[in-house]
């Protein structure tokens, strides 16, 4: 090894450890790689900070009394008591962070977790401290520290933990399908239209929410479809960072005044570095059928091997339809390209299937900076795994997953 790199890299480790406090014994959820990354933009780690709010299963199906036929779209009364339980649990994490002194967090969450006959909300993060010891307005951000030191190098400040959430029902047998006569192959545009509507929903709120913290971006969108198992309902939920960049405001201007990415940390760093700018998280759906009679079972009833060519020109025809309301979006916000798109495809019902598209549009733009020429190997090292429990598996125990969708709601 070169010794100017070996003596460069002695010289950032001795800074780093000066830096670090001794007081006090601390609890974090950081990892060493964390840790490290965070240094270099002068943060240490403070303890470990959690927030939760728990609801009776049965309250929150009282939200769904009076409505008498669920049928395909929102439920805004789930919607509202979701939220309302995240934000809950969200302000109690904040407290915490305030009573611990920090000057904010990172790697928060916002889970479900299903106890019996209960649902808890649950944020959990770890509480940073700037090795300054200056006073700043308290930052929460969803990512992790790696993720974090990432977006800031490539220019964007974290200001704030937002989310977006949509409670929706598939509605099936209940409303559109029920009106149809004769169930035909092909796409069902009524049910199109009503998840394309509801899935941009979730986005439209995350976006509001940044906007309100003034914010002109949102990194590290994750998406989350979580089953709450009431009458089939489930909840759409984005989680990211509002941040801010001076570098992209007049493309932000252009996008309705925030840009929203679900690119990662690291892919941000590296697009930013060769000239892109994010401007709209894009999402396309399509509804397809088989056809009242028959439908997917029927299908591949007596299938015994080869291809089943009704099934390939449907997922065909409804992939190619996604794709094509992606392609427009993107040109109608003049994106130059739409990065890391990824698919996902859903039966709603036997004769039902949902075909979902979502990625990130951006643009290239000059004059683009990061603030290091390389990415530290600490940012992009994965943690490996050093606990590993197998009993769970035997003992059919569930208490460790955010997410149950086998709930038992007899009395709801």
């Amino acid at each position: 090894m070169d010794e100017t790199l070996k003596q460069d890299q002695a010289e950032d480790v001795n800074h780093i450890a000066s830096n670090f406090s001794t007081s006090g014994t601390r609890y974090t959820g950081l990892s060493g790689n964390e840790l490290y990354c965070l240094s270099l933009i002068g943060f240490e780690p403070g303890n470990l900070v959690v927030g939760n709010s728990v609801y009776a299963i049965g309250f929150i199906g009282s939200g769904l009394a009076g409505i008498k036929n669920i049928v395909g779209g929102e439920i805004k009364q789930m919607t509202n008591m979701i939220a309302g339980g995240r934000i809950e649990a969200i302000n109690r994490l904040e407290k915490e962070i305030g009573s611990n002194g920090g000057n904010g967090a990172t790697g928060l969450t916002s889970e479900l977790v299903f106890h019996p006959g209960n649902i808890e909300f649950l944020s959990i993060g770890s509480t940073i401290h700037r090795i300054d010891k200056q006073l700043t307005p308290s930052i929460t951000s969803s990512s992790d520290g790696q993720e974090f030191f990432c977006q800031v190098d490539a220019g964007y400040i974290p200001i704030k933990f937002v989310f977006g959430n949509v409670a929706y029902s598939i509605g099936i047998g209940k409303s559109i399908i029920g009106e149809l006569k004769e169930m035909v192959r092909g796409e069902i545009t009524q049910y199109s239209n009503i998840f394309n509507t509801t899935r941009n929903l979730a986005l439209e709120r995350i976006t509001e929410e940044a906007r309100k913290s003034g914010a002109n971006s949102i990194v590290g969108i994750k998406t989350t479809i979580v089953p709450i198992g009431l009458k089939g309902i489930k909840e759409m939920v984005m989680i990211g960072t509002a941040s801010y960049s001076e570098q992209i405001s007049q493309y932000a201007e252009a996008a309705g005044g925030i840009v929203t990415s679900d690119l990662t940390a690291e892919e941000m760093w590296n697009v930013t570095k060769i000239g892109f700018v994010p401007l709209k998280l894009i999402l396309g759906t399509s509804v397809y059928s088989l056809g009242i009679v028959g439908g997917i079972k029927a299908a591949i009833r007596g299938f015994v091997k080869g291809e089943i060519n009704t099934l390939t020109q449907l997922i065909y025809q409804a992939r190619e339809q996604s794709f094509s309301r992606v392609k427009e979006q993107a040109q109608a916000i003049g994106a130059d390209d739409v990065l890391g798109i990824k698919t996902y495809i859903y039966q709603l019902d036997d004769n039902l299937i949902e075909f979902l598209a979502i990625g990130t549009a951006v643009k290239r733009v000059q004059g683009l900076k990061t603030r290091s020429d390389q990415l530290p190997p600490q940012a992009f090292m994965k943690d490996k795994n050093t606990f590993v429990d197998l009993s769970e598996a035997t003992n059919n125990s569930t208490l460790n997953n955010s997410v149950v969708s086998d709930i038992k709601t007899d009395n709801v």
